[in-house]
């Protein structure tokens, strides 16, 4: 048993250990803080974060390697990593330069904000504007108006808003209506909802290469899936020649769903308790119990 004058005594010697922290470090680290804080909060709003996730993965494997001596793997790490730097950084390099031009307009001190995240929380979908989503929705799939309506959630849409028209009307059943109305000028392509507002419309969308999709399938929902594998997004879709509707987030597509499954859904989501897991279980539900020859 240690007694009391000898817990005092390494007490006393760890404190002389430890290191003198000067003013000049605590500005550091608070710069050093500063930057890692920007550079998550970017890569967060980018298709790089799943990267990110990637990497960590990665680590993670190497860091089992050095401790079970896998010297195969250490080696490939080793003589590989030079090159995937390099390779991301050719990838990335349209996300990096964006980052660099916000960063060179951006007033580093406003964005210091403690309110920031509850007020990006309180510009989500209101009620009253999923309502009117619905409802165009509704007399879009009544009338076989083909629609392809993306909202956006926490990775941002940048990249695909500026392929399209810009618009910035707050959402309502007269707008998208009018928007999706055939040989109209907007009507081919995606329109894009940010919070409350159609931010653009006439928006091209990535394909998905997924095999496994139903040859039946058309370009719409393709474009819908394809944008689900690489963004948080949430997207519906009415079919132009069966007016069923569909709706597609994380990678997966459900179709020929009904107004109340698709209120309840995106008042679900809105709340911000996604779960993907729970969706693809959803997914294969649905499935069993709706078909359709779309």
């Amino acid at each position: 048993m240690f007694t009391f004058s000898e817990v005092w005594q390494n007490l006393k010697l760890l404190t002389y250990q430890l290191p003198i922290i000067t003013i000049k470090d605590i500005i550091e680290i608070s710069m050093i803080a500063f930057v890692i804080y920007q550079i998550i909060k970017w890569v967060k709003g980018t298709r790089v974060w799943m990267l990110v996730k990637g990497i960590a993965v990665l680590f993670a494997i190497a860091i089992l390697a050095m401790i079970f001596q896998l010297n195969t793997i250490l080696w490939i790490f080793a003589n590989t990593i030079s090159v995937g730097i390099t390779a991301l950084l050719i990838v990335f390099q349209p996300e990096l330069r964006k980052a660099l031009e916000q960063l060179g307009r951006k007033n580093l001190f406003a964005s210091i904000n403690i309110f920031e995240e509850q007020r990006d929380r309180a510009e989500k979908l209101t009620i009253d504007i999923i309502e009117e989503l619905l409802k165009a929705i509704n007399e879009m799939s009544k009338a076989k108006t083909g629609a392809l309506i993306v909202i956006e959630q926490d990775i941002k849409l940048d990249e695909y808003e500026r392929t399209g028209i810009l618009i910035d009307a707050l959402v309502s059943k007269q707008m998208l209506v009018n928007i999706f109305e055939h040989n109209t000028p907007l009507h081919d392509g995606a329109v894009i909802i940010r919070h409350n507002r159609i931010v653009a419309a006439t928006c091209y969308l990535p394909l998905s290469e997924n095999m496994t999709l139903s040859k039946e399938l058309g370009t719409r929902h393709r474009a819908a899936v394809g944008l689900t594998e690489v963004t948080d997004s949430i997207i519906i879709v009415v079919s132009e020649e069966t007016g069923y509707i569909s709706m597609a987030l994380g990678g997966n597509l459900i179709r020929n769903v009904d107004t109340d499954y698709l209120k309840n859904k995106l008042v679900y989501v809105q709340k911000k308790i996604v779960d993907v897991n729970k969706f693809k279980i959803w997914k294969g539900r649905h499935k069993n119990d709706k078909k359709d020859n779309e």
